[in-house]
């Protein structure tokens, strides 16, 4: 693709999300920067956390994953429905009652101050990872399709991306982000949905043929039985349940979207259609990866070492020009709808967790600081995605679960525990707990073939993870508690 097209379509595109933010953040206060004043609409929060949801992760490394495991992932999507019901019946009822800003308050109100420090550090920690990963893959895209050919640095790209984000949400925060993600989350799938429609026309394949053709390849294998197997069903189906619960209802990015509905009826709505349409879009994903390798085939084009790159590498140097426009379009917009609201959480959390902001504070006090936290967030981002560029060797989806799967289990745990039991723990000894939980992980990991008859773990690491919190809490525990916000009270 010409440079000068690909600059001038991220231009344009980032000229409406601009005017989007300066409608949105008028007169904004550090409140509405957090919570939008209670007051989006359930149906606009729905729609735009598809794309929050997804990201740039799914838009590139899930098509090509299809060549490895071939439609193994829609059973960790299918898990995805029983996960989304936990948040919706006990989750969402829990943070609506206590009125958090926070979600991490919970863990302070049930245990103590060092349950609810350490449960917003694995918070910043999962949440940083995430961000990077999925800003790496929109920063190589753009490095392949525009600053190569100008000999610009991959570190350059990855500075521009950041900055880029930094200028739209620094003022508005969730309340801009409610807006633009519903404005992504709509270019997002215009991409994927045309951009299915013309490879089948450049394939020959009608509209009426499509599901046929794919269901016919075996590239489109769900199910696999091998309890051996990492793709196991029942491992990937469980796994994708515990990985919404930690990764949608104990995550503040995804969370505090939620909290901006009026009232706890609405952001239930919200959570339900969102569930629904999530596992289309992600079967249309799927739907995609196995037409890409139908053109690969069809056309005797060589297949890149890496399956992240297929997608990228068709649509910038193998399809027609208006095509690669579309791809642009949708993963900038895949990939920043869901690292622009990450941004805006981490500054929340670190703002109401670490800083103890309250409504007592001066608002000139809040807004400078918040913004010096925002500008740190974006700095600590960019030097993961640099760190993660020198490391990287493996499909990023893959990736970003494994590292969900230890930095998650310890909230897993603790959130668990606070629901399901009435006991009290010894709080300062929590931090010591949360870290040896994903260190014994790890070592179980690497030597359970050996250890448990050949078994070898996938995403359900995240079980494992959440188990070994929950027993160290136990042994912490020293009886029933006076007060606890578990539901089951």
């Amino acid at each position: 693709m010409n440079p000068y097209i690909v600059l001038a379509v991220i231009g344009g595109y980032f000229a409406l999300l601009l005017l989007i933010a300066r409608i949105t953040s008028y007169r904004a206060t550090t409140q509405e920067f957090f919570t939008a004043n209670r007051q989006s609409p359930w149906f606009v929060v729905a729609f735009g956390m598809i794309g929050a949801s997804l990201s740039g992760i799914t838009f590139i490394s899930l098509p090509g994953e299809v060549g490895s495991s071939n439609f193994a992932y829609f059973q960790v999507v299918l898990g995805y429905l029983v996960g989304y019901g936990v948040i919706i019946t006990i989750l969402m009822p829990l943070y609506y009652k206590l009125n958090l800003i926070s979600i991490y308050g919970y863990l302070e109100k049930r245990f103590g101050f060092w349950s609810y420090k350490t449960g917003s550090f694995f918070f910043l920690l999962s949440k940083t990872i995430g961000a990077a990963f999925r800003l790496f893959l929109v920063a190589g895209v753009l490095q392949m399709a525009l600053f190569n050919s100008w000999g610009v640095p991959f570190w350059v790209t990855v500075l521009i991306t950041i900055i880029l984000i930094w200028i739209y949400t620094f003022r508005g925060g969730i309340k801009t982000i409610i807006w633009t993600d519903t404005f992504q989350t709509l270019f997002m799938l215009l991409s994927v949905i045309i951009s299915i429609l013309l490879i089948a026309k450049n394939l020959d394949i009608s509209f009426t043929e499509l599901p046929e053709k794919i269901s016919a390849s075996p590239l489109s294998r769900i199910f696999e039985w091998d309890w051996q197997d990492e793709h196991n069903f029942f491992k990937q189906f469980i796994a994708g349940a515990f990985i919404v619960i930690v990764m949608t209802g104990l995550d503040q990015d995804m969370m505090q979207k939620n909290l901006t509905c009026r009232n706890l009826k609405d952001a239930q709505k919200n959570m339900f259609w969102f569930s629904i349409t999530l596992v289309i879009v992600n079967l249309l994903f799927l739907s995609l990866g196995v037409l890409l390798y139908l053109f690969v085939a069809e056309k005797g084009i060589a297949l890149p070492e890496r399956t992240d790159d297929l997608f990228p590498m068709l649509a910038l140097n193998h399809f027609q020009t208006y095509a690669g426009v579309l791809f642009l379009l949708g993963i900038i917009a895949a990939a920043y709808s869901s690292a622009d609201s990450a941004l805006t959480s981490l500054t929340t959390a670190f703002c109401v967790d670490y800083l103890d902001f309250n409504d007592k504070d001066d608002e000139a006090y809040k807004k400078r600081t918040r913004i010096k936290v925002h500008i740190g967030a974006s700095f600590v981002i960019f030097a993961v995605i640099l760190i993660f560029n020198a490391i990287n060797d493996e499909s990023v989806i893959n990736t970003l679960f494994i590292a969900a799967g230890y930095t998650y289990g310890p909230l897993l745990g603790l959130f668990a525990f606070g629901l399901f039991t009435k006991r009290n723990i010894r709080d300062k000894w929590v931090p010591l707990v949360a870290i040896l939980s994903p260190a014994l992980s790890y070592i179980i990991n690497l030597n359970s073939e050996n250890w448990l008859w050949g078994y070898k773990f996938g995403f359900e690491i995240l079980l494992l993870n959440g188990l070994i919190t929950f027993i160290g809490l136990l042994l912490l525990s020293k009886g029933m508690g006076r007060q606890s916000n578990s539901p089951k009270e």
